[in-house]
């Protein structure tokens, strides 16, 4: 890692050459001038993480640096030095914008500390903000895989209600990535700097559950023995995630419904009332409107939190995301574990295709991390994967969702049985023709009016390489 750079500003001479030697000891690459002119070049020159500046210096003293620092770069960070008795200036410098200041005469020590104070909030600021850049480029919808049609309208409805401050509601299957679209909702929002907080009611009784939602007190029950925030206090102007929340006692719905009305709650076995901004998506792979029917889920509850809802399909209604998906972890995995794993084999994604995931996306995900952790080749065949998941290599048609004509219908039926066939023979074409009863030529005329002569000719490598 590279030296951390300090631009040291002082008229003195001897100062520089004090400040100098003290921070190049502690590894710092320092720059020196004399001047606040003299400053301003050097950094409109050069990139530095830090500038130590005494205030009093003839032409431009420090707090006009100061400012013009600001003026250019509003997040370098500046240390001023001041003699003693002048502390109003140092004040009048911290309200300017400065991160501290030292006073002369001063300890070696108290110089370094404070050096090294503001380098390390630095660091951590930039990490954060790096971090944070990595979360909105993973939870973006542009990184989210699935090119079918149903997932395309999924995308569109989320990215338009990212939006507004309408509350959503993701239904689904275990598995099909709820928690990713609320993720990249949040991410997607003017919320998106702030919190965005998970709550998992599957698994917590009615007394932690609320603990966990509206915090507590100290003492307020056996247990207690500190203050505790809860999810909605965690969660202010950010986002809050309640996933299961068909799992929720009717008592708990009360006290839910009661806070997306009144925008206040109060910590259990507390009186101070506490107001929240909170955006609330909701998931459940439950049928809310049969819970309603059945008295188990409030009616207005389900009004308040489906405003807006999000229906994910299990993978076995978009096989089309499946080798899309299945390259995604591959990618993953080999990224995370430094295998050379460079593809899956034609039959390793027939196999895929033909299973029935009733785990789903997660399910998927956990079969290509142990197929890429059992890989001994290069290539993952069906014996990397699960043996549920080996035994299948039968041709799986769709119909497709949208409308069509008949002859439109069956054309995309035979391009599905093409691909497959050809996947499954491992690209070769005469293969694929003996197996479909039909002539090579008229497989040839088949591919090149399916535009499938590429993806015919990348089967025929894998299965060479």
């Amino acid at each position: 890692m590279a030296a951390e750079k300090i631009l040291i500003v002082d008229d003195e001479e001897g100062m520089r050459r004090l400040l100098d030697r003290l921070l190049s000891r502690e590894g710092y690459e320092t720059v020196t001038v004399g001047s606040g002119k003299e400053a301003i070049r050097q950094m409109r020159a050069d990139i530095f993480d830090l500038v130590v500046t005494d205030i009093k210096m003839p032409e431009m003293d420090g707090l006009q640096l100061l400012e013009e620092i600001k003026a250019y770069n509003p997040s370098l960070p500046v240390i001023v030095i001041t003699a003693y008795g002048t502390v109003e200036n140092a004040v009048q410098a911290l309200r300017a914008g400065a991160y501290d200041y030292i006073t002369k005469p001063f300890e070696s020590d108290e110089l370094r500390l404070t050096v090294a104070q503001v380098l390390e909030r630095q660091r951590l600021l930039v990490e954060n903000r790096y971090l944070h850049q990595e979360l909105e480029g993973r939870y973006s919808f542009s990184g989210i895989v699935g090119a079918s049609q149903g997932m395309s309208k999924i995308f569109e409805t989320a990215s338009a209600v990212a939006a507004s401050n309408a509350s959503v509601m993701i239904t689904g299957e275990s598995g099909t990535g709820k928690e990713l679209i609320a993720r990249s909702i949040h991410f997607s929002s003017a919320r998106k700097e702030k919190p965005f907080v998970v709550l998992n009611c599957a698994a917590l009784s009615e007394g932690v559950l609320e603990s966990e939602l509206f915090g507590h007190e100290r003492g307020a029950f056996s247990g207690a023995v500190a203050l505790k925030k809860g999810r909605f206090e965690m969660a202010h102007e950010g986002t809050l995630f309640i996933d299961e929340v068909g799992e929720m006692s009717l008592n708990a719905q009360v006290k839910l419904l009661r806070v997306i009305q009144e925008h206040e709650f109060e910590r259990v076995g507390g009186t101070k009332t506490i107001r929240t901004d909170v955006r609330i998506v909701a998931a459940t792979n439950k049928n809310l409107e049969t819970e309603v029917k059945k008295g188990t889920f409030r009616e207005d509850l389900f009004y308040r939190l489906n405003v807006v809802n999000i229906h994910l399909p299990p993978l076995r209604e978009r096989r089309e995301d499946i080798e899309a998906l299945a390259r995604h972890f591959l990618d993953r995995y080999v990224r995370e574990t430094g295998k050379k794993v460079e593809t899956i084999s034609p039959r390793a994604i027939s196999c895929l295709l033909a299973y029935d995931w009733p785990g789903n996306v997660r399910e998927l995900q956990n079969a290509m991390e142990r197929a890429v952790v059992l890989c001994r080749g290069n290539v993952i065949t069906p014996a990397d994967f699960p043996p549920a998941i080996q035994g299948g290599e039968e041709i799986y048609l769709q119909v497709p969702e949208r409308g069509g004509s008949l002859t439109e219908i069956l054309e995309d039926l035979e391009r599905q049985l093409i691909v497959q066939t050809l996947r499954r023979e491992e690209g070769s074409q005469t293969r694929a023709a003996a197996a479909l009863g039909i002539k090579r030529t008229t497989l040839r005329y088949k591919m090149e009016k399916y535009q499938l002569i590429d993806q015919a000719d990348r089967l025929s490598s894998e299965r060479d390489d």
